[in-house]
Parts: structure tokens; sequence; C-alpha cells
């Protein structure tokens, strides 16, 4: 299922649970109204950082608007089996993702990390805007060569390098040629 299709019905849902406006919302956490009733509609595909703040703003894990989450035991993701749950865009009018994030961990109740396989590919011209989010990240390539900006820093990484790096610093990773990373994202609650 398209990551818009999904996310939007659930932050619809917990935002009515809760008797919040798109507004209130908003106010509550920073992100624009007019996005919120975006990815509600489905109409567009939000990075981690507005879901990091809508989650925190809800009350809810950054994993339930991106998975089912079921067992409270270990859970084994055998190779190739991780499922897409996101497709993050360079852009806003990107109508394809620059990273598509496959969850490791999507059936694992009450977690705290949000662990990912991220194929992250080139978007000509892209200078998305760097984001910024409570917690903290980790990145290891496993394949190609990834820019990490982070605050008026940049980074090449390229097959077994890894950073780790507070989230809230404004960040982005971005690749010239397609790349694949490991990635762990923590988003205290």
């Amino acid at each position: 299922m398209d990551d818009s299709k999904k996310v939007g019905p659930r932050l619809s849902q917990f935002r009515a649970d809760r008797g919040m406006t798109v507004d209130a919302l908003s106010a509550r956490c920073g992100v624009p109204a007019e996005t919120i009733e975006a990815i509600e509609a489905g109409q567009m595909s939000p990075s981690i950082a507005p879901l990091v703040k809508l989650s925190r703003a809800l009350g809810v894990r950054l994993g339930t608007f991106l998975d089912d989450a079921g067992g409270r035991g270990p859970v084994v993701c055998r190779g190739g089996q991780a499922s897409e749950v996101m497709r993050a865009p360079g852009q806003v009018s990107a109508k394809m993702g620059a990273m598509s994030f496959y969850s490791l961990a999507k059936d694992k109740a009450g977690r705290s990390m949000e662990p990912f396989i991220v194929d992250v590919r080139p978007i000509p011209g892209d200078e998305a805007n760097l984001s910024s989010h409570e917690g903290e990240e980790f990145i290891y390539v496993l394949q190609g060569e990834v820019e990490v900006r982070y605050g008026s820093d940049t980074r090449a990484l390229v097959a077994g390098d890894s950073i780790y790096y507070d989230s809230i610093v404004p960040h982005r990773v971005s690749s010239k040629a397609p790349a694949r990373l490991l990635a762990v994202v923590y988003a205290p609650f």
C-alpha cells in the first residue's frame, strides 16, 4: 500500500480520537495545516521530520503511522522480506520519493527505535530543505555513496561508513547515484 494511503487515515483517526482540529494540531506541533490536510487526504507522502512532530503532538510513537505493530517478543525480518512502509519526497512536488524506507521491525510493538533499510535515489537539482526533529539517527552505508548535510557541515560517506547524530540539528541525506543504507531512527516519546 502506498504510504500516503496508509499514513493519512491513521493521522486523521488519531487527530479525531483526540478531538483536535487540523488547526489545533498544527499549532501544537508546528506542521503547517495545509501539510496536515495534504497528508490526511493522501496527496502528500511526509518525510520523517513532520511525522515525528505529529506523533509527539498526538502522543503516539512514530511507528504507529507506519505499521500495524503487533507482537511484543522479538521480530525477525528475513533478508529480502522488509516491506516498504514509507516513501519520503526529496521535494514536495516530487512524484517519486527520493528515499524509500523498508521497515525491519514493523511487527514489534512498543519499540523506541525505528530500524530501516533505505534506498536513496538522486533527484536532479534537488535542494530539499534540511530536516530537524527530536531524537537521534544512525546511518550505515550498505551500497553506494551519500552526502550527509549536518548543520553547516557536509560529509561524504561510502559503503562501510557510518554516522550517528542528534536529529535536532538540521540535516539531510542525499545522493548523486542510487545508494542503500541501514538507518535507525530514535524519536523519544
